[in-house]
């Protein structure tokens, strides 16, 4: 099977495409672009862009003063139980 890749700037291009496919018998299938949208994949695991507008002050109020670093922190939560 041959492929095809077609790069667009309208959705309603995708759409239209989609739709041509159904009457000539070809498929169409999109592979999200990674500058557009809030999911990427890296080796297979999506990864959601983060949300800007939370508030973080809780969290800060939290680890401030304690002396955790990032490794401190993962030696600790990543413990198995015996």
């Amino acid at each position: 099977m041959k492929e095809v890749i077609i790069k667009y700037k309208n959705n309603k291009t995708l759409e239209a495409l989609i739709d041509l496919g159904k009457y000539l018998g070809f498929s169409v299938s999109s592979v999200p672009s990674k500058k557009a949208g809030k999911q990427t994949s890296i080796n297979g695991v999506t990864v959601i862009k983060g949300d800007e507008s939370i508030d973080l002050a809780e969290l800060e109020r939290i680890f401030t003063g304690q002396n955790i670093d990032a490794s401190e922190l993962r030696r600790s939560g990543w413990q198995r139980k015996k």
